[in-house]
């Protein structure tokens, strides 16, 4: 596996494998791996012949107050990981290579970065469509892998993509859980050995929730309102559990039969999300 920091070196090499006529997926990343991550890999080589693994914090996407500071990273653990799986190139920058001096432009997708997380990140989506749109442009990949556990931001990009005609296929995957149920995830690693144990309630919750909509006992508010009322006497902290329409992750009504249920919490000092997609006969 080759690694690289810079724009040109990644262009460089990109170009010599589109010359030769390979396909080339991208997987772009914060770091920090998991076996979550490693499946997007795994499923990037299966659809492309080169696979690029990208590893940047990006400063865009945190809120003032968030935990860009002390976001978890492990490059050389990383790398290696990536290596082992036979990921062909690691494009690693540096920020100022990302966003240098001067930087203006940025990317916003009306309606989708202001719902739901974008509540109460109010700039994360406009630093998450920058850099996607940044890195597509920088490695000009056929297609691109994303977990399907930020539901939101996957749709967000499949969004950008249309509406910018950028040619580039996204592909997704669903979540990869722990043995109990919980979503994996970087920042899991903030929850304690008490909080961790909790922490598993929260893809309970959706379950009950998924039971209850296909029973049709209660209607969709009332449903949202008891798993709220549940999560926040185990001691989670909300900042929504929503039933949305999986198209366009609008509020979903009675009769709506493509739904998908989303979960955003703090434990402690771990923001956790989740989600659950529903198709009812």
């Amino acid at each position: 596996m080759e690694t690289v920091a810079t724009i040109d070196a990644l262009r460089g090499i990109v170009k010599f494998w589109r010359d030769s006529g390979d396909r080339i997926a991208l997987v772009p990343t914060m770091g920090n791996l998991h076996a979550g991550h490693l499946k997007l890999i795994e499923i990037a080589q299966g659809l492309a012949s080169r696979v690029v693994a990208s590893i940047f914090v990006n400063p865009a996407q945190f809120s003032e107050g968030e935990d860009y500071d002390e976001y978890p990273q492990s490059l050389e653990t990383d790398s290696q990981k990536l290596c082992d799986k036979g990921v062909d190139l690691l494009f690693a920058p540096a920020i100022e290579e990302v966003y240098p001096e001067n930087c203006c432009t940025y990317v916003e997708v009306e309606g989708l970065s202001n719902i739901l997380c974008g509540e109460v990140r109010p700039t994360h989506f406009r630093g998450v469509s920058t850099v996607v749109c940044k890195l597509f442009n920088m490695v000009g990949p056929d297609m691109a892998v994303f977990g399907e556990k930020d539901f939101q931001q996957l749709t967000l990009i499949r969004a950008m993509v249309a509406n910018l005609d950028i040619p580039v296929e996204i592909v997704s995957v669903p979540i990869i859980r722990e043995r109990d149920g919980l979503a994996m995830s970087s920042r899991n690693m903030y929850l304690s050995i008490v909080e961790r144990k909790k922490a598993a309630m929260l893809y309970r919750s959706l379950r009950d929730a998924e039971v209850a909509i296909k029973r049709g006992n209660n209607s969709l508010r009332q449903i949202e309102i008891q798993q709220c009322n549940w999560l926040k006497n185990l001691g989670f902290k909300l900042d929504y559990f929503s039933i949305r329409r999986i198209n366009d992750l609008s509020v979903a009504e009675e009769g709506d039969r493509e739904l998908i249920i989303l979960v955003a919490v703090w434990l402690g000092a771990a923001r956790l999300i989740d989600n659950l997609q529903l198709f009812v006969k």
